[in-house]
């Protein structure tokens, strides 16, 4: 039998290296699960939804570097690939969307399930997105895709009508108006001139007090970072994407930055003299330094995103690993330590004030000691995705990354109910690794208990079985609760901020998962260590307080005089937010006088 298009699609992928298909099926792409069928060369991981396929692909990509690749049905199928997409667009991650389309002969004719998939994909594809109209077009238009996506780090669309499908292979003639590709993509070397590396070591050498902001672009620079921080005396604060560029165990590691941040990375900017930013977009221009304040220095693969966040002194295009390397001869030790001092102190304190404030007690249990807890019991080689929401500030500021460690979430387009399945594509990756996903208990209700029973489907093919999905049931939206208290100055809503209490741990049983639920802290510990211990994926249920100050490291006064409209306005939680928040004052002035229990 001669090779279909669907077939000739599978075998280039596998030329590119990819062994690997998130997706759904549907009869757009019948041809392609026909072509999957007759090959051993790929695993296809069936996802609930194609929207958790797509996030499935970028976790992939965070994690290995090699491009992600998701498949989906024309219509509907397509259409729902779209936030996963672009969350991967968004974190520059190479992704790979194939999708169906309806025959060539009905376009245009208002067909069923015909949507205008060239023009609904130009945005999120907008490197690089095409029809095959011809059969040996697909030759190229994989090749491209594959190319564009890890050349540009975004994400790229190959669109194929169902009919052309199951048409014969044929090869490009050699012939005007045809195209001949090739497999193979060389990572280049991006290094900024000479004469600007040195304008860039000019001013970090005149530095007295530095800070560093690394974010994901850092991430194959570790030992750079360390050498260059250790020489300039600089603290170094991680951006999100970032935090698991560099262990926290470091003496001068700030760790996360703004509003989801520590107060030692906001004391960090607030009295550096000079900035150095290195493979980061961190967006929040009030937690890094005040204009005027410090001289600036950024490197960036992307030149797009140069001097866009702070007013830089030099602004450098170049790998962060190749151009810091080049950097580093040209520096000087700087002799006077006190600024490191001052860092160091500074980041002791903040571990003294988040010990205290996670031994408080709550109602029922306080969702800092749940994460603190947690944090020392990590396995070394663990993955840990998080979700968007409270979370995700305790996952920032309790976790503590050791080398060796893997971790990532939604940065850019922060959107919910991407942490089960970017664990899931974690797992899938690296099955021999440890994985665990924060999650609050709205995006669970909203994917994450179904892509449970995408684990329950696969859980057995994982050489290691450690699966956590730490659920946080706090019945709130409570990241939108907060933010409506401190930004807005208005109440909690509970028409749009209640949430149904969901027997997450009961559910996971049901399945054939295991499922812990705590509600007591004397229970964390043992529970953690039964869940790190199990011989099947596990649901961690921390029944945990809303009224937990879900508060940036240093409030303005606008924030001030918001929250305290929003309580006088006669919030519903108005007595338990008192009571937790009081408890916070206490523990930021005299951490070493915080409630123990």
């Amino acid at each position: 039998m001669s090779a279909t298009v669907a077939d000739y699609l599978l075998y280039r992928l596998s030329q590119w290296g990819v062994r690997r298909i998130y997706g759904y099926p549907g009869d757009g792409i019948n041809g392609i699960l026909g072509a999957l069928g007759r090959t051993s060369e790929f695993d296809f991981v069936q996802a609930r939804h194609e929207e958790m396929a797509a996030f499935m692909a970028c976790a992939h990509a965070k994690f290995t570097g090699q491009p992600g690749v998701c498949l989906a049905t024309s219509g509907p199928g397509a259409i729902h690939l779209l936030n996963g997409l672009y969350d991967a667009k968004l974190d520059h991650q190479p992704v790979v969307a194939i999708v169906g389309q309806q025959s060539r002969a009905v376009l245009g004719g208002h067909y069923q399930q015909e949507v205008d998939l060239l023009s609904l994909f130009k945005d999120v594809a907008s490197e690089y997105v095409t029809m095959v109209t011809n059969p040996s077009a697909v030759r190229h238009a994989v090749d491209r895709a594959v190319r564009v996506a890890l050349y540009e780090r975004t994400v790229t669309c190959i669109i194929l009508p169902n009919d052309i499908q199951e048409e014969t292979y044929q090869k490009p003639e050699r012939a005007h108006g045809t195209v001949h590709s090739s497999v193979g993509y060389s990572v280049p070397r991006v290094l900024p001139r000479d004469p600007d590396l040195r304008r860039a070591a000019d001013v970090l050498n005149a530095g007295k007090k530095v800070a560093m902001l690394v974010g994901a672009g850092a991430m194959n620079a570790a030992d750079e970072v360390v050498q260059v921080a250790e020489l300039l005396g600089a603290g170094v604060a991680k951006a999100l994407l970032g935090k698991a560029v560099l262990p926290d165990d470091l003496p001068f590691v700030t760790g996360s930055i703004g509003l989801l941040g520590t107060k030692a990375s906001w004391d960090l900017m607030s009295d550096c003299d000079t900035l150095l930013m290195v493979g980061s977009s961190f967006p929040y221009s009030e937690f890094l330094p005040k204009e005027g304040q410090a001289r600036g220095v950024q490197i960036d693969v992307d030149g797009r995103m140069l001097a866009l966040r702070y007013p830089m002194e030099v602004a450098l295009v170049g790998d962060s690993q190749e151009t810091l390397r080049a950097l580093i001869p040209l520096l000087q030790r700087k002799q006077d330590r006190s600024w490191r001092d001052t860092v160091e102190k500074s980041v002791r304190q903040w571990g003294k004030t988040a010990e205290a404030l996670a031994m408080e007690s709550a109602n029922p249990l306080n969702p800092r000691r749940v994460f603190f807890e947690l944090s020392p019991k990590l396995p070394d080689d663990v993955i840990l995705t998080a979700d968007s929401g409270s979370g995700t500030s305790w996952f920032a500021q309790y976790l503590q990354i050791r080398k060796g460690m893997m971790a990532s979430l939604s940065g850019n387009l922060a959107t919910m109910g991407c942490a089960v399945p970017y664990a899931i594509g974690a797992k899938f990756a690296f099955p021999h690794r440890p994985v665990l996903a924060v999650v609050g208990d709205g995006a669970m209700q909203m994917s994450g208990n179904g892509e449970l029973v995408t684990v329950a489907k696969y859980w057995r093919e994982w050489k290691d079985p450690r699966f956590i999905v730490l659920v946080l049931n706090n019945r709130d939206l409570n990241m939108v609760t907060w933010e409506q208290r401190v930004l807005a100055g208005d109440p909690k809503l509970p028409a749009t901020q209640d949430l149904p209490d969901f027997p997450y741990a009961r559910y996971a049983e049901s399945i054939g998962l295991k499922g812990i639920r705590v509600d007591r802290p004397e229970s964390l510990a043992r529970a953690w260590d039964e869940a790190l211990s199990s011989d099947r994926p596990v649901v961690f249920e921390a029944y945990v307080d809303p009224d937990v100050p879900l508060l940036p490291p240093h409030i303005s006064f606008e924030q001030a005089k918001h929250y305290a409209q929003a309580l006088m306005k006669g919030d519903v939680n108005s007595g338990g937010i008192l009571k937790q928040s009081l408890k916070g004052m206490v523990d930021t002035l005299l951490p070493h006088k915080g409630g123990k229990e």
